[in-house]
């Protein structure tokens, strides 16, 4: 680190934006970290991550790299392989439980091998679900590798097979559908934090996830403590299961009706949104982690090569 003395603050680059379809979300993500980490005395340069990254990334030399990317590329693995090859230790989950959490459908297989309940899904070709339905109706169709509820569509009892947009990839994941509550668990480290209750008028899609009283959250959940505790037990074993490390967050519905088995995992993220409101950060204030604390922690845990 060339003209930098040894007492200087590490420099931290926040790697945000990028290439995916959750690159307004990622920018969120990325300005919030960048000034938290600033408060927490870090020198933090904001990176949008294009398709120069590795060049610009060996221009800025930083000691560490806080990944708020969001989606492909960033989620996926791509970017933690790049980040591995140059060196530079980082934050969140690595190459294998990263590329492994985002493909939806080797993720389940993960989750059943090790005895965690999720719902019956296949992987279909986008033609084959638009001419008839591959599964009966109630069911859910999404891309297998995007994140935010991008493309997804449910299909009702007594509705004909979905007209699927240009743009959903050639292999789509459907699913049967999973009624009930929307539940979520943090995860940090090996600790799971609590337990939310997402309140939405509807499915709680991306325009609930992001928009202005799209959403509420109930923390800690109003639900039985059988519930709770099977929750944060589901949400820890389903971390360890995919490999993750540091921020995770892992997201249920659960069927009141059927109690204990009416709980599911639909699915784990390994970069959960990380404004000061977002899931993950409204749980470790709860559990009385300020937000620059919790960059601050998430920092300190980055690593290369594991």
């Amino acid at each position: 680190m060339a003209g930098r003395g040894a007492s200087a603050a590490p420099r931290v680059a926040v790697l945000m934006g990028g290439l995916s379809a959750e690159r307004e979300v990622s920018l969120s993500s990325g300005r919030e970290c960048a000034r938290a980490l600033r408060n927490a005395g870090y020198e933090v340069i904001e990176v949008d991550a294009g398709r120069d990254l590795a060049l610009r990334l060996a221009e800025l030399a930083p000691d560490f790299c806080f990944n708020a990317l969001h989606g492909r590329w960033g989620e996926d693995g791509c970017v933690q392989g790049l980040l591995e090859w140059s060196g530079i230790p980082y934050t969140h989950s690595g190459v294998l439980a990263s590329a492994l959490a985002m493909d939806k459908s080797a993720a389940k297989a993960a989750y059943a091998a090790a005895g965690l309940p999720t719902v019956l899904s296949v992987l279909a070709r986008r033609d084959e679900v638009a001419a008839a339905h591959v599964l009966p109706p109630p069911y859910v169709v999404k891309p297998n590798n995007e994140g935010s509820s991008v493309g997804v569509y449910i299909v009702r009892e007594g509705a004909n097979a979905p007209r699927l947009a240009e743009t959903m990839p050639e292999m789509v994941m459907v699913e049967t559908y999973a009624p009930g509550r929307e539940l979520t668990v943090a995860v940090l480290g090996d600790r799971a934090l609590a337990v939310t209750d997402i309140l939405t008028s509807g499915w709680y899609d991306y325009e609930a996830k992001y928009a202005a009283g799209g959403s509420r959250h109930v923390i800690p959940a109003d639900i039985p403590a059988q519930i709770a505790t099977a929750c944060l037990d589901y949400a820890q074993r389903a971390h360890r299961v995919l490999g993750c490390r540091g921020l995770s967050r892992t997201d249920f519905r659960w069927d009141e009706a059927r109690g204990l088995q009416g709980l599911v995992l639909l699915e784990t993220n390994t970069q959960p949104g990380m404004t000061p409101t977002s899931l993950a950060p409204e749980q470790a204030a709860y559990c009385g982690i300020s937000f620059p604390e919790l960059c601050d922690w998430i920092v300190k845990d980055a690593s290369c090569n594991r």
